[in-house]
């Protein structure tokens, strides 16, 4: 588990980030688009533990991977990366030279062998979807002022419960392989947000954002039970048969498990980055405020009309 690299005392160390995915273009870098792997490797560039490339590339440190590769806008509390580390460089130290929306803050050293990737054996995912509650006896006026998001909850959650275990997903995703999954899947309501726990071994590209999609078209009634079989079913389904995916800003990867690595939470760096998200938390809430005083003048001057 340790090692000699350039004459300092090195660990296989993973780590836990935490990011807001809406200024980034995904995870995994990519040509012209800033990501958040980039943010990840300039930081290790700063501290001088990797080379830098021409522009904004770099090169990766030893053992280099990460638990998985979410799409752009989509934000994470618990990605891991891992890769070999000077002792030194913990939690904290790693922030010292990355921005606000991108927050390390627990760290477990493991086997030289361990792979980010490779190793983990469960990923949650959880969707916050904005869904007022419709069904008979909700009395949401929110519901009622917002009806193209309104849900029933009891229709949602049937649909939903069609997508629990284990199925062929090929005609939730574009990828071609490892479309077989055992997926557990619930929602649990939190006022007017409906979140969606999705966990399996892995995921097929879009995959949770078409699985809500498909449930939010049952609990709004624009789709039947029999669709979700239909999707499920093994023949291809496409056009506008299909679905697409949601929208990937209220998409968190939730959780990543890996059966040999105990995470230390580094107070310090969760703390800080608790304040960081925090602020952009509230930032948020001010730009939405406005937007939402607006619609809600034009929802009373249509009822006055």
């Amino acid at each position: 588990m340790t090692g000699e690299s350039s004459g300092r005392e090195t660990v296989t160390r993973a780590f836990r980030v935490a990011y807001d995915g809406r200024e980034y273009a995904g995870f995994q870098r990519q040509p012209h688009a800033r990501t958040v792997a980039d943010a990840l490797l300039e930081a290790l560039a700063e501290h001088g533990l990797v080379e830098r490339g021409d522009g904004s590339t770099h090169a990766t440190p030893p053992g280099y991977a990460a638990a998985g590769r979410t799409d752009a806008g989509v934000s994470a509390v618990a990605q891991t990366v891992a890769f070999e580390a000077p002792t030194w460089l913990t939690p904290r130290a790693f922030n010292g030279h990355l921005p606000g929306s991108v927050r390390v803050w627990a760290a477990a050293d493991v086997a030289d062998d361990f792979h980010a990737t490779h190793d983990a054996v469960r990923r949650t995912y959880r969707y916050h979807l904005h869904a007022p509650e419709s069904g008979a006896g909700s009395g949401s006026d929110r519901a009622r002022r917002e009806p193209e998001h309104a849900v029933d909850d009891d229709r949602f959650r049937a649909a939903l419960a069609r997508f629990d275990g284990e199925h062929d997903f090929h005609n939730l995703t574009t990828d071609e392989t490892g479309t077989v999954r055992d997926l557990d899947a619930g929602a649990t309501r939190e006022g007017d947000t409906l979140v969606v726990e999705l966990s399996a071994g892995g995921f097929p590209r879009a995959l949770v954002r078409r699985v809500v999609a498909a449930a939010r078209a049952v609990g709004r009634g624009t789709a039947d039970l029999a669709w979700i079989d239909r999707l499920l079913a093994a023949e291809p389904v496409s056009g506008q048969r299909g679905v697409g995916p949601a929208p990937p800003e209220p998409l968190v990867l939730w959780d990543v498990t890996y059966p040999d690595a105990s995470f230390t939470v580094d107070r310090e760096a969760a703390e800080s980055a608790r304040v960081a998200f925090g602020e952009r938390h509230r930032d948020a809430r001010h730009a939405a405020a406005a937007t939402d005083a607006v619609r809600d003048r034009l929802f009373s001057a249509i009822e006055r009309e």
